[in-house]
């Protein structure tokens, strides 16, 4: 608004309205989706991590950044967890996972949004259900990653600047906080500063904007490590340490089924196509997002470059700029006026996807069950982890089979992680121990198909304190 200018009450009143109405339409979803799932509801293993530091913040401890297998901190998702902690651990689990369904809500209301400033009102349908209905995206969803707020962050700067050409600070804000999430939002805020040094309009506020993510990242490394480049590092070393593939030489390879595994054939078929005949016919349209696709994926490489870990969820906001193209695909050929060449061949061409859509969904609709199956299981399984664990007693470790449920019971039983112990690392149990009532259990929930070792040595001798469906609890601390 310039100098002088007085928004019209109108305006603002018909803004909120919108508002009101996205933000009613995003609860709907979330709901819906927690209806379909339930009772699915539980926090990965880095989003717990991220809950137990900010619990040790608000005690008075330094965060435990250095234990061995301790996933990347993030500081954002650190900060966030710390509010309602302040009431809580376990009121912080419960709304952390509340607010991963919310989230999901938020991603399918941005995609829509998106999807309708740039190809119509259907591309944004189109779009939003390609997106809620990927395996990869509700299964990270639900159990709280990270990486989906930062795609709504990055969906947030886009459509901002989408309304506004050269929006400046209030885009530039939502990257900052996507850049304490993951560092690939510092990429997006560098092109975004050059974008508006480009345009004579780069404000001292707007690079301040652009270096805060990476230096309140160091610096937040430095207080807690003394090393502020620790993330890039130990994140490095993890890697290593599980044999992750890492290295922009796999990239090429990797690149294409990873985006395959998260969208599958026909949105894959109708983002190629979709993208290149709005790019010929509607380029006005497509250039903001083809230029966050291509910034996306160099991000990307640079991660992989850097010898971090080539990972599926990564790519998770590249491939949802495709959906908004397979959405182009499918219905915006109707953008075209009548007597356009390529109207036809555009329209044959949506039928064509429209039909793989249709014989592809019996498979999607397997992928989805298995993952609904699979999430509810391992629910029950942390569930009754929870239930179980004051019954081994408190002021000695505790041993369980390997890392996966270390910032669990940290958490639940008021340890340190450094007080929790490894079977797996350590060849034995000691006791008390959590061991699980079979390899079946541990296949559902301990064991990680990408484990490097998935050696657990047998149960400790004798008879367990307490079985239950899922876990042997064997001894107590004195």
């Amino acid at each position: 608004m310039r100098h002088g200018e007085v928004t019209d009450p109108s305006t603002r009143g018909e803004r909120l309205r919108a508002l009101l109405i996205a933000a009613a339409a995003a609860l709907a979803v979330a709901a819906l989706l927690y209806a379909v799932f339930a009772p699915a509801r539980f926090l990965n293993y880095d989003t717990e991590y991220a809950l137990l530091w900010a619990n040790d913040l608000l005690h008075g401890r330094t965060p435990d950044y250095e234990v061995p297998f301790a996933p990347t901190p993030h500081p954002l998702l650190t900060a966030l967890a710390a509010l309602p902690a302040l009431l809580g651990a376990s009121f912080a689990e419960s709304a952390l996972e509340v607010l991963a369904y919310v989230t999901l809500g938020v991603l399918g209301m941005l995609v829509f949004a998106l999807g309708r400033a740039w190809f119509g009102a259907a591309a944004g349908l189109v779009a939003a259900a390609i997106v809620l209905t990927r395996e990869p995206v509700l299964s990270y969803g639900i159990r709280a990653y990270v990486d989906l707020p930062y795609v709504c962050l990055l969906l947030g700067a886009l459509l901002v600047e989408t309304r506004r050409r050269r929006a400046g600070a209030p885009a530039l804000a939502l990257l900052a906080l996507a850049g304490l999430l993951r560092p690939e939002a510092w990429l997006f805020a560098v092109a975004y500063g050059w974008w508006l040094w480009r345009g004579g309009v780069l404000k001292p506020g707007h690079v301040a904007l652009v270096v805060a993510a990476p230096v309140l990242w160091a610096l937040s490394d430095l207080l807690v490590t003394g090393n502020p480049l620790h993330s890039l590092t130990g994140t490095r070393e993890t890697a290593a340490d599980l044999g992750r593939v890492t290295g922009i030489q796999h990239v090429p390879e990797l690149l294409p089924r990873r985006l395959g595994e998260i969208l599958r054939e026909p949105v894959l078929v109708g983002a190629a196509g979709g993208g290149l005949l709005a790019l010929r016919r509607l380029r006005d349209r497509a250039l903001l997002g083809a230029a966050a696709g291509v910034i996306a994926v160099a991000a990307f490489c640079v991660l992989a470059a850097a010898g971090l870990s080539i990972l599926t969820r990564y790519l998770l906001l590249p491939a949802t700029i495709l959906a908004l193209f397979c959405g182009a695909g499918i219905v915006g050929w109707a953008l075209l006026p009548e007597g356009d060449r390529l109207r036809r061949p555009w329209a044959a061409f949506a039928v064509l996807v429209i039909a793989l859509l249709v014989v592809f969904t019996p498979a999607q609709s397997d992928r989805l069950e298995r993952t609904r199956a699979a999430l509810i299981t391992q629910t029950r399984i942390l569930d009754e982890l929870r239930e179980m664990a004051p019954q081994a007693g408190s002021g000695c470790p505790v041993t369980v089979p390997n890392r996966r449920a270390v910032p669990q019971l940290a958490l639940w039983t008021d340890r340190r992680a450094r007080d929790i112990r490894s079977a797996q690392e350590e060849g034995a149990y000691g006791e008390p121990a959590f061991v699980p009532v079979s390899r079946e259990v541990a296949e559902q929930f301990v064991l990680d198909r990408r484990d490097k070792d998935r050696a657990l040595p047998p149960p400790p001798a004798g008879t367990p304190l307490v079985a239950g469906d899922w876990w042997l609890l064997y001894g107590r601390c004195p």
